[in-house]
């Protein structure tokens, strides 16, 4: 019997004999009670609604040493390494002296070893990667200055068992040269030639990243701590936070087991705590996290290590594995992760959490690990650790300002990784707290990207079984989650479901990606629940679908469910709804009732905070269609830049839920439509851009809006959700003659793709400015309202901007054997590096692979400079598309492409304009809607 083998049946031995007597005793406890007929405390939170419970205040005899003060400007709370990194970069920007962390336990943990200690860039977005840099390179400077880390640069080495997950090595490789991260493909017998412990069966090849390293978690966190005191902050262990109080929708005070302290600042870095800590405070802060069980695999010293053996992941067996202090410490992550404190309740001290290994849901990783290392049956086993880590829905970092409460910041959910994301976090906290922003755009990771829906215990109990398998997984286009589904769907989901609907999900909201009228029903012959899957970086499975879908946009009519989209309404009982819109936005929202407005909300910086389009309903009063994304972000940003003085005036209310949204497109929408109204539906009375309510079959206050967001005739009903079936089946019904089709989001989203639409989340971002993506036409600097970004914005015009919005259009690309672009490939100009596209996607109309992007221009030193229109047009450009240069062809406006059916209004109408001060170009005059303005 091989020796680590015999550890693991010695190890199931002694769990099999009841060794873990405490849950035995436990039982038997409770047993008792029962037939005694004495309540055990612990029956009684069973039964009863667990609440989070922090500890009580200490006695009298056991207060700390030192006493906490009275105020201080910030208040840390979590003395682990991301709260340990927040207060050393505080005292770097000079706020030490006003910073106060305080620990219910000892900072730093009891307990080394609960994390695996890599400190890698191998990250899928290029946010998360530059958060990873900043921490690599933070350690190596402490590690330089002599304070113990622990840190190794012995590099990464990751293996790839199939086809696809080399195309995902090719696709970061490609990603390197604008992500700056130095890395290089390998063959199998290089793999084995940077770890020769490796066995190469079945390995296809390698990804080696050579400036990635090893540290020790623990003395990372204690370096923070050590310089964090050194620059004036003042740490306080053993207190915990009781209650965090607000007024006037800002932190005020934290109440601790230590006393009060007044703030103007609470960061919440509890980890494992971070959701019950939320709910220390009214309004609750919904933190979204679950426990999960985390095994590290130690073996006793192993003779002849190399200290210098790289960190290596085998993604497809999902396992890793270091050399650690002359032992190898290895890990890995289960397909389904296995629940912890699923009542809610977590143990207050680290030591207590601690839960006993569990070897049956371990065995498949050790196979793994034993597979792709013989030599390790050899060695001998010490111990299995069971590390509860905590894990968000959709298995991201969280952090940034509470939507809830102003000035309460959280950074939490760092999965194992939280040395490799500690210092970036650390940073970007520090500037937005200190600053207003920071040098990354950070919506990715942003606590608003979630609504109420993903802190339900239940729901996140359903999710995190799911996400930490996706850590390893290969990150495929449009990937699905399987779990928390069927949770939002508008009243016309089960047509939709019948009618062969595949979908997909955001914000928790069901949506169908594209209509497959095979294999559509169950064997009981009902409507099958389908999830989008697309498992390919080639031309993917849903290809022919979608484009009869298409066709039908484009000469027919199709029919789409916009019901995710984020829908407020704003109104007041005077000017002051007109008053804040015009603070908020870029564009003039003054313009005639019956309008729809498209403008973004800016940030101080001139970038995008939001992308909306605004249908003035009245004089005071606006509907806001923004992405499904935005639903909690866009509240949280009006919220917190509505000036004083019109808090209490204007209303702002969300009606995503209330109303569901149908959009009709292509050239015989407007027929079908003036089918099921007595209203004028002709160009001349309710032209493009405006909108008006409409009775609809036999439903009446639909709001119509006279666009579809992709540049096709037609029109957008919201629609009372108690009308929706109705209006709906009347839509379909009348569509028959038309040959209407239903159209899902991948359509929808070629459309806009080849008209050029940019997005917000995709192509436009908080960084992104009107004027580099061909918008300065949508802000209206001559409006009398200092308008957010006003500033920034008329600089960037005087001095240029230093990257262009541009459309490519692929040549000798075929889209049936080659690779596609998803997003994220370089751009080359003259085999310059000049940027990355954003937005990609088959054309199908151009018939090539349509990308969106961004160009800049960089002079021999790399300095960025100027980009103007002669420069994008004069160069010869290409797109790296896993390693393969393409030639593509560069466009600077939307174009008119070829149609059977001409329309005026559309042909004028430019969303992406090549010329910043290009007129209006719609073809209809306002004279036919009634002016109001103020």
């Amino acid at each position: 019997m091989y020796k680590l083998l015999r550890g693991v049946a010695c190890c199931q031995h002694a769990a099999s004999s009841g060794v873990n007597v405490n849950g035995i005793s436990q039982v038997g406890r409770r047993l008792l009670s029962t037939a005694t007929g004495h309540a055990d405390p612990a029956d009684e939170q069973v039964l009863s609604k667990r609440k989070f419970k922090p500890q009580d205040a200490i006695e009298a005899n056991e207060q700390p040493a030192v006493e906490l003060p009275g105020n201080s400007r910030v208040v840390i709370c979590g003395g682990g390494i991301t709260g340990a990194s927040v207060a050393y970069h505080m005292g770097l920007q000079g706020w030490g002296g006003e910073t106060l962390l305080i620990e219910q336990d000892a900072v730093g943990g009891d307990l080394p070893w609960s994390a695996c200690g890599l400190a890698g860039r191998f990250e899928p977005s290029y946010t998360e990667l530059k958060l990873s840099e900043y921490s690599i390179d933070l350690i190596k400077r402490l590690t330089q200055r002599g304070l113990p880390t622990g840190w190794r640069q012995v590099g990464s080495l990751n293996l790839a068992r199939n086809f696809d997950r080399m195309t995902s090595f090719h696709r970061m490789k490609s990603q390197a040269v604008a992500w700056g991260m130095n890395c290089e493909i390998l063959t199998p017998e290089q793999c084995r030639q940077h770890c020769p412990l490796i066995s190469l069966d079945g390995i296809e090849g390698g990804l080696w990243i050579p400036e990635d390293g090893v540290c020790d978690p623990h003395l990372v966190c204690k370096a923070f701590i050590e310089e964090a005191r050194r620059l004036g902050v003042r740490i306080v262990e053993h207190c915990a936070v009781k209650k965090i109080h607000s007024a006037h929708g800002k932190v005020a005070r934290v109440e601790t087991t230590a006393g009060d302290v007044d703030c103007e600042y609470f960061v919440n870095c509890t980890g494992f705590w971070a959701r019950e800590v939320g709910t220390l405070s009214k309004p609750v802060v919904k933190v979204p996290l679950k426990a999960v069980e985390h095994h590290y695999l130690h073996t006793k010293s192993i003779a002849q290590l190399d200290p210098n053996t790289p960190f290596v992941r085998d993604f497809d067996g999902r396992i890793f594995f270091r050399e650690c202090e002359g032992h190898i410490l290895a890990g890995g992550y289960e397909r389904e992760a296995k629940m912890v404190y699923e009542d809610g309740i977590i143990p207050l001290s680290q030591e207590a959490r601690q839960y006993p290994p569990d070897w049956d849901h371990f065995h498949e990783l050790l196979d793994a690990l034993l597979q792709r290392v013989p030599s390790f049956r050899e060695a001998s086993l010490d111990r299995l650790t069971n590390s509860l880590q905590v894990f968000s829905p959709d298995c991201k970092w969280i952090l940034g300002e509470a939507p809830e409460i102003q000035n309460y910041y959280v950074a939490a959910g760092n999965k194992t990784m939280g040395v490799s994301a500690s210092g970036g976090i650390g940073r970007v906290l520090t500037d937005l707290i200190t600053k207003g922003s920071t040098y990354l755009d950070l919506h990715i990771l942003d606590i608003s990207r979630f609504l109420g829906l993903h802190n339900n215990r239940k729901f996140l109990r359903d999710r995190c079984k799911e996400a930490p398998g996706k850590h390893f997984e290969i990150n495929y286009p449009f990937e699905e989650f399987q779990t928390g589904r069927n949770l939002r769907m508008s009243p016309i989901y089960p047509q939709l479901k019948a009618a062969g609907a595949v979908f997909g999900q955001s914000m928790g909201y069901e949506r169908p990606n594209y209509f497959d009228l095979h294999d559509k029903q169950d064997e009981f012959g009902l409507p099958r629940f389908r999830i989008a899957q697309t498992r390919t970086f080639g031309k993917p499975p849903w290809f022919d679908h979608v484009a009869t879908e298409y066709r039908a946009c484009r000469e027919r009519i199709g029919i789409a469910d916009y019901s995710s989209f984020t829908k407020y309404d704003l109104w007041s009982k005077g000017n002051e709804v007109v008053e804040l819109l015009q603070y908020l936005c870029s564009n003039d929202v003054d313009v005639a009732v019956g309008s729809i407005i498209h403008t973004g909300m800016q940030n101080p910086n001139g970038g995008y905070e939001n992308d909306c389009s605004l249908a003035r309903l009245s004089e005071r009063h606006y509907m806001m269609i923004a992405p499904t994304i935005q639903q909690t972000r866009s509240m949280s940003w009006i919220r917190k830049n509505t000036p004083s003085h019109l808090r209490s005036k204007v209303n702002v209310t969300d009606v995503t839920s209330m109303y569901t949204a149908i959009c009709i497109l292509g050239p015989y929408s407007r027929i079908l439509l003036s089918e099921l109204t007595d209203n004028d539906l002709t160009p001349k009375s309710f032209p493009f851009f405006t909108y008006k309510e409409l009775d609809v079959g036999l439903a009446d206050g639909i709001r119509v809006l006279n666009i579809t967001h992709t540049g096709e005739l037609g029109y957008v009903l919201y629609i009372p959700n108690e009308y929706a079936l109705h209006v709906y089946s009347r839509l379909h019904q009348a569509g028959q003659k038309y040959n209407v089709q239903h159209a899902g989001y991948y359509a929808t989203r070629a459309l806009r793709i080849e008209k050029f639409y940019a997005f917000w989340g995709q192509d436009l971002d908080t960084f992104t400015t009107p004027l580099e993506c061909g918008r300065s036409w949508r802000v209206k600097f001559n409006k009398q309202t200092d308008f957010i970004g006003r500033s920034a914005l008329l600089k960037q015009r005087e001095e240029g901007v230093k990257r262009m919005y541009v459309q490519l259009l692929l040549n000798d690309h075929d889209h049936e054997v080659d690779m596609w672009c998803w997003g994220g490939e370089p751009i080359y100009r003259d085999g310059v590096y000049v940027g990355m596209t954003t937005t990609t996607g088959y054309g199908y109309t151009f018939e090539k692979q349509v990308c969106l992007g961004f160009v800049r221009n960089f002079d021999e030193q790399g300095q960025e400079l100027a980009v103007s229109n002669e420069y994008v047009l004069s160069g010869h450009y290409e797109v790296e598309v896993a390693g393969v240069r393409f030639e593509a062809k560069v466009n600077l406006h939307s174009p008119n492409l070829p149609t059977k059916f001409p329309d005026r209004e559309r042909e004028a109408y430019h969303a992406t304009r090549d010329k910043p001060d290009q007129a209006d170009l719609l073809s209809f005059s306002t004279t036919n809607l009634t002016m109001t303005r103020h």
